[in-house]
């Protein structure tokens, strides 16, 4: 029962917002009393903090699936970039604007435990890019894994609609691409570029 809670909650969070949803809501969804939530969860905080670490647990497991398709690392963070709007897009407002905006304890902790997970990805996305000859070979990558970490998640934390997040997100993901590609890997970017499920 605990875990139909904290998936629930998840969803009901990341569609109305964390701000919006009560635990009425969420009890009201569930067919279930709101007793039964407090028996778990003594109040929404705590069901916040759990709720966002199971969609961590799920946005990492779907990288991992990704990266275990072997795409060329430029299709490989379009194909992030595609199972993330896949996951957002039923919301309005941006998850993590409200996070930050409401609960900004949790939303700090979401992202200190984001930053290591995400830099190991950022990483091996660009070895494999400059191995593939798609990224330069000459590149400092602690310096361009930060470079886009900060654009990713300074969005992250002013873009109010999710819409506004994406289209951000994918500027973003070109602007780091462009930036570190060669020839072959402006040929790849500018061929996924025209991919027209992306917005």
């Amino acid at each position: 029962m605990k875990e139909k809670i904290i998936s629930k909650a998840a969803e009901l969070f990341l569609k109305l917002g964390f701000k919006s949803v009560t635990m009425d809501d969420i009890a009201n969804e569930m067919c279930i009393s709101k007793k039964t939530i407090y028996k778990f969860f003594c109040n929404k905080e705590i069901l916040i903090e759990e709720s966002t670490e199971m969609v961590h647990q799920t946005i990492h497991e779907s990288i991992n699936t990704i990266a275990a398709k072997n795409y060329n690392a430029i299709k490989e963070n379009f194909e992030i970039k595609k199972m993330f709007k896949e996951m957002f897009k039923s919301g309005e407002n941006s998850p993590a604007y409200q996070l930050k905006k409401h609960y900004p304890e949790i939303y700090n902790t979401v992202m200190s435990r984001e930053i290591n997970e995400c830099n190991t990805v950022f990483r091996q996305n660009i070895v494999k890019g400059i191995q593939q000859g798609l990224y330069r070979e000459n590149l400092n990558i602690d310096i361009y894994v930060g470079f886009y970490y900060n654009l990713i998640f300074s969005i992250h934390g002013m873009a109010s609609t999710e819409k506004e997040s994406q289209k951000l997100e994918l500027e973003a993901l070109e602007y780091h691409t462009r930036a570190m590609a060669t020839l072959s890997g402006i040929a790849e970017l500018e061929q996924q570029l025209q991919n027209p499920t992306l917005l």
